[in-house]
């Protein structure tokens, strides 16, 4: 885990708003590199690394995501301060008070500020500070510089479209508890990272091949759109898990995802997976997400014919002010480790994108009796 840890809050210390993911992208990329994984990257930046199995194709994929929520500036106020918009869904209410770091064109310069509510001075406001709405128009960016007005902010180089970065602020705590912001998914990128280093070190040819990808456009919902290879059976997304009222999901355990918004996971795959969580003695929970959605989707979309499943590591407060459990995503590195190592779900029907129907295997594994015939009434 000293190494899933240390690769996390590095990664937490660049910031990577979708839509400004190079130096992420260039971080991850020398680390598979320097496991001695064979890499491509796309136009946009999106990356492919391929651990070889002893079979040839198809081959199976995990995917994370290295973008975060983020924000980008739409308007200079006349009062030297910033209107911005969001980069991926998340609430203004989190971002209230958040230390920020604000991108220019000019590379190299960036300001530190934060996001506050509009009526932000209790001292002037009064009640008034808790009876404001809530949400983006009602916040604004103070930037760390002596400027108070739009040409202040204009000399200053800073424009519309420039981006923001929530500062993360990671913390990680004597029992194992991780907080910060972007742990969604970077908490992903470090647990896969895990697996993949656990087999390369211990020389593990796996037999069937497996893709890394690395995608940077989750966040606003194209993220797996490209960028994998066309013969992949099936592909495991991991991503966060919601730990919240009303959830199954926990901070301290492997999270299955059976269902978000896009619908149901693939079933055979879905519970090939916790059966792996039972066999192998990994704490384990199942769960459903309504205001979910994940790069599974976005390739199921885009028209890639696989399988999907969704593997978490449980996250509070979720695209606010996270926190997880160091034994989540250890869990995680554990099943995918496991998981690199076994066949295809279906190992033979699973090697072709199509097939007969004689060999479709349908009433073996997924028996559903009729209902009783039908009542005709005369």
């Amino acid at each position: 885990m000293d190494y899933v840890q240390s690769v996390l809050l590095h990664l937490l210390r660049i910031p990577s708003p979708t839509g400004r993911t190079d130096e992420v992208v260039q971080y991850v990329g020398e680390l598979i590199k320097e496991l001695g994984m064979d890499l491509v990257v796309t136009r946009r930046g999106l990356l492919n690394a391929t651990l070889p199995g002893l079979r040839p194709g198809p081959d199976r994929a995990v995917v994370v995501h290295a973008d975060t929520i983020g924000a980008m500036v739409t308007r200079l106020k006349d009062n030297g301060r910033l209107e911005v918009t969001m980069l991926g869904t998340h609430s203004a209410r989190f971002a209230e008070g958040a230390h920020i770091t604000l991108f220019t064109d000019t590379p190299g310069l960036r300001f530190s500020g934060t996001i506050l509510p509009l009526k932000s001075s209790g001292h002037q406001y009064g009640d008034e500070v808790d009876t404001q709405g809530v949400g983006w128009p009602f916040v604004e960016v103070r930037i760390d510089e002596p400027v108070y007005d739009q040409a202040g902010l204009v000399a200053l180089g800073i424009e519309v479209g420039d981006f923001v970065a929530l500062d993360a602020n990671p913390q990680v705590t004597a029992n194992g508890f991780v907080k910060s912001r972007h742990l969604d998914d970077k908490a992903g990128i470090a647990s896969v990272l895990g697996a993949f280093k656990a087999l390369l070190d211990h020389e593990v040819v796996p037999l069937v091949g497996a893709h890394l990808l690395v995608t940077i456009a989750e966040e606003v919902g194209h993220g797996a759109t490209h960028g994998l290879d066309t013969d992949v059976a099936e592909m495991v997304a991991v991503d966060n898990a919601v730990v919240a009222p009303g959830q199954q999901s926990r901070e301290d355990r492997v999270n299955i995802a059976l269902l978000d918004s896009s619908g149901p996971f693939d079933y055979h795959f879905s519970r090939k997976l916790i059966g792996l969580c039972q066999d192998h003695g990994i704490p384990h929970t199942r769960d459903t997400f309504r205001h979910y959605r994940s790069d599974a989707a976005s390739a199921v979309e885009a028209g890639l014919e696989m399988r999907t499943a969704l593997v978490g590591f449980g996250v509070d407060s979720s695209h606010g002010h996270e926190r997880t459990h160091l034994d989540s995503l250890q869990g995680v590195a554990q099943l995918l480790t496991v998981y690199l190592q076994t066949d295809l779900t279906f190992p033979k029907w699973d090697r072709d994108e199509r097939g007969p129907l004689e060999g479709f295997p349908s009433r073996s594994v997924q028996p559903t009796p009729l209902e009783p015939p039908p009542r005709i009434v005369e």
